[in-house]
């Protein structure tokens, strides 16, 4: 039994730890739960005593300060691999820690400076560093890559996602349903497309766009980090391709209000808006996980194309009930561990999400429940 360490136990780090271990997709790992923050792994033990007793054996926690390296290091010696679920401000600690450990790395951050860095460390490991394992980036670039491989030549590219209420009831029309200063910080950082053959910056909240998706409409505008690396895999292969978020109608109008006119995209008011975002805005675990990715190419010579589109709602996992994103997310890490495991993926130096075939994540006894 393999066994993996996951640092952080605030958003992801429990369902992440409460797949790996659920005893339906006989998940072969040992899990080991470190945070600095004692009160978040008394929740992880109090969910051990709700499961069987071949679960709970399987995990065990421990208070740990990820900024102290020589313990880090200690702690995952001996380990498969080691995912870090904390936020992107800390992790590049634990992918060097990974290194010193000589053990496999996964992430789910969507900070680009994150994942340069992280690729740097790659350059030097006897094993995999797979860090963007989530949603967006993750399974979005997983999408998008495999739908490009199916035409011959690709003019346009577009990928949006959404992490939503499903019953919006603000002026927002959002409420919390994952890392509010994640969600911050993609707004106020530039992004990266693809038009007319090259590479070029995007100003996140800008080229607004309206899109309906099942009689739904939504609002479309940049953010950053979502495409990963796949801007670089295919530049000069694809005339086109962008990544935009998901939002209800007037979402961006605000958020321009409160980050320009405001000033708090200025990085030393950017803690305030989110404490401000974390009173005022309530938490939901009613979301919705909106996915749409659309390539139009050519193909047998002729002008087509073709539309990936699903929607995942909270859904029930050994009778704890969880919301779209945190299944998206922690889904998407587990399954490409799965997938690295099983030698579907490479097993040394930087991975890129895009390297994984989506029929092979679909598949996955995680990948699985992007299918429900």
């Amino acid at each position: 039994m393999k066994k993996v360490a996951i640092i952080g136990a605030g958003n992801i780090g429990p369902t992440v730890t409460a797949l790996l271990a659920n005893p339906e997709t006989g998940a072969p790992y040992e899990i080991l739960v470190t945070d600095i923050d004692s009160t978040k792994l008394e929740t992880i033990e109090k969910w051990k005593s709700e499961v069987s007793g071949d679960v709970a054996a399987r995990v065990t926690t421990k208070v740990l300060d990820a900024g102290n390296h020589s313990a880090l290091v200690a702690a995952i010696t001996g380990s498969y691999a080691v995912i870090s679920a904390l936020p992107y401000k800390y992790t590049l600690a634990v992918a060097e820690a990974s290194l010193a450990a000589d053990v496999h790395y996964l992430d789910p951050t969507e900070d680009v400076a994150t994942t340069q860095a992280v690729r740097k460390l790659a350059t030097k490991a006897n094993r995999a560093f797979i860090p963007q394992c989530g949603l967006a980036p993750g399974f979005i670039s997983i999408v998008g890559h495999d739908l490009f491989g199916r035409f011959e030549r690709v003019s346009d590219l577009r990928m949006r996602v959404g992490a939503l209420p499903e019953f919006p009831a603000n002026a927002l029309g959002y409420n919390l349903t994952w890392s509010t200063d994640g969600v911050i910080h993609e707004y106020c950082v530039p992004g990266e497309a693809i038009a007319d053959g090259k590479l070029q910056p995007t100003t996140s909240l800008e080229e607004c766009e309206t899109i309906a998706i099942d009689g739904v409409t939504y609002e479309a505008f940049n953010t950053s980090g979502g495409l990963g690396t796949l801007c670089e895999t295919l530049a000069g292969r694809v005339r086109n391709m962008n990544y935009r978020t998901l939002r209800y109608p007037g979402h961006a109008a605000i958020m321009k209000v409160l980050l320009n006119d405001l000033r708090f995209r200025e990085e030393r008011y950017q803690d305030e808006l989110v404490r401000i975002f974390n009173r005022a805005l309530p938490r939901t675990e009613q979301d919705v996980v909106v996915i749409f990715v659309t390539a139009t190419g050519e193909r047998a010579g002729r002008f087509e194309q073709e539309t990936y589109v699903n929607k995942v709602r909270p859904m029930r996992i050994s009778d704890k009930q969880y919301t779209g994103i945190q299944i998206t997310t922690a889904a998407g890490i587990c399954a490409v561990l799965d997938l690295l495991s099983d030698g579907k993926v490479k097993d040394k130096g930087f991975v890129k999400q895009e390297e994984v075939k989506l029929a092979d994540f679909l598949d996955n006894r995680f990948g699985r429940y992007y299918a429900k």
